[in-house]
Parts: C-alpha cells; structure tokens; sequence
C-alpha cells in the first residue's frame, strides 16, 4: 500500500428497521434540498466531490454514508447538519 493512501474494507451493516425508515426520510429531505435549488445530482456531486453513486444511494436511503459524508452535503447545500435530520418546524 502506498504512504498515505487509505485501505477500504467493504462490510455491511444492517439496519433496524426504524433506523431504515429514519434513511428514507433523511433521503428524501436531501433530494427536497437539492431539487430546491434547481440543482441535478451531477450538480451536488460537483459540489461535494463524492461520487455520484454514493449521492444516488444517500437520496434513496439505499446508503448510510459517513458522518463526514454528510458534513459535505450540508455545506454544499448551504444548510447546518442538523437540518439534513429535522425539518426547521420539528
């Protein structure tokens, strides 16, 4: 492995289903938030630089991305983390 270069190790987690329920809503405001600003996926993965399959499966909820993951997306969509979570009226 070269210096500095990151080993990924494909596992898979699974999911209760409320945690899953929990991803289809997070998903659909993610896409709600993209959609706003008239933007098309191939826009947020401009904007984020993570790949546009990872933002495929973040909107479907077919994904649990990283933390980090999702930092990315609420600063290229211009909105604090927590909203990706709660809706402003929650």
């Amino acid at each position: 492995m070269r210096r500095g270069s990151v080993r990924r190790v494909p596992f898979k987690i699974h999911l209760p289903a409320h945690l899953l329920m929990d991803l289809q809503v997070i998903a659909s405001r993610i896409k709600r938030l993209r959609e706003e600003r008239g933007w098309t996926q191939e826009d947020l993965v401009e904007r984020t630089g993570l790949h546009r399959n990872t933002i495929g499966r973040m909107e479907t909820g077919a994904q649990a991305p990283s933390l980090s993951a999702y930092l990315v997306v609420a600063d290229a969509l211009g909105v604090p983390l927590w909203r990706l979570f709660r809706d402003e009226d929650e």
